[in-house]
Order: structure tokens, then C-alpha cells, then sequence
């Protein structure tokens, strides 16, 4: 398929799109909509029917007005009702891909990506202790496993917590769950 810079397009296999800003051969570049600029093979790209024009002026003031007074609406006319198996989802996640952590991880040696990460989910974990949250997800995706393995060390120095695989369909095999039992 050939691509046009200003395309825009979905990522196969993956939940990411954007739009196309450069060119190379059988590589394309795209800048998402979070603003991360990625290169993917072209064959991993399909382009979509959304209006350039229609993307900028989405988020116009009356458009916004509108969103809003819908939304607004609809809140009063349904109240949510929540699943029973909904209930005991962790109420808290952290996605500790590097992509979510900085803007460009292209300076970073493996050592200071990993060394990051730890650090966010240990900060993380700790701010969970204070907090009395009782579930949290570390979402660390499959690779080679060595980021889970760390995880595992570092869960498995404290005394008052469990963790487990998260729940397979919705996280795959990539996540870990940690359960922190709250004192008095």
C-alpha cells in the first residue's frame, strides 16, 4: 500500500495510530495521536478514512459544548451499574513500558530503562502502601522476562503484600497484580 505524508493511519496488531510525516523506502514514519514519533514497515499500516479537517476541528469550542451537554444528559438518564466481577478489578494500574515513562527512551542504555522502571514501580507501589489501595496492576509486557523477574525480587521484599499473574484476558500474559494486605 503506498502512503502519502498527512495520511493518516491504524497500526496493525497494535492500538496506535497517527499520522504519516515521513518516508523511507519500506519504512514509514508516523507521528501518533499521543505525539510519539514511531517508524513501522509499511506493510504494518492501513490507512484510514478520517478527514484531516474533521481531526483538527473535533475539539472546537461548540463541539465541546456539545460533547459535554450530551454527556451530561446521558449521565442523568442511566445510572451505571457495576458487575460483580467488576468489583474486584484493581483499582489501580501502572504501565510500566518505557513509551509511557519518558518521551524518547532513544538515549537510555537496557540498564538505565530498567533501572527506571523499578524505580517508577517501586515508587509506585509505595505510594499504593500509603494510600490503602489494596490491588494494583504492574503491566510490564512479555519481552524476555527480565523486567518480571526484577519485579518479582523487588514484590518479594515486602512483607505485607502477594502478587500473582494478572487477569490473563485482559492483560495477557504481561502484567503482574500485586494484593497489599492493610494493617488495622
Amino acid at each position: 500500500m503506498s502512503f502519502q505524508l498527512g495520511d493518516y493511519v491504524l497500526v496493525l496488531d497494535e492500538d496506535l495510530s497517527g499520522i504519516v510525516k515521513a518516508l523511507n523506502d519500506d519504512m514509514v514514519s508516523i507521528e501518533t495521536d499521543e505525539g510519539f514519533e514511531l517508524d513501522f514497515p509499511s506493510d504494518a499500516l492501513v490507512k484510514h478514512k478520517q478527514d484531516k479537517m474533521l481531526r483538527q476541528n473535533a475539539f472546537s469550542y461548540d463541539n465541546l459544548n456539545k460533547i459535554v451537554s450530551e454527556k451530561e444528559q446521558s449521565a442523568k438518564r442511566k445510572s451505571i451499574k457495576v458487575k460483580s466481577k467488576d468489583r474486584f478489578e484493581p483499582t489501580m494500574e501502572v504501565d510500566l513500558h518505557i513509551n509511557q515513562l519518558v518521551k524518547s527512551a532513544k538515549s537510555m542504555s537496557n540498564h538505565d530503562i530498567l533501572t527506571l522502571q523499578l524505580d517508577t514501580a517501586r515508587r509506585q507501589l509505595e505510594f499504593a502502601i500509603t494510600k490503602r489501595i489494596q490491588k494494583v496492576v504492574f503491566i510490564h509486557g512479555v519481552g524476555e522476562g527480565v523486567l518480571k523477574v526484577e519485579l518479582e525480587y523487588l514484590f518479594g521484599r515486602y512483607d505485607n503484600i502477594k502478587f500473582y499473574d494478572a487477569n490473563y484476558q485482559k492483560y495477557g500474559l504481561g502484567a503482574t497484580e500485586v494484593y497489599i494486605y492493610q494493617k488495622g
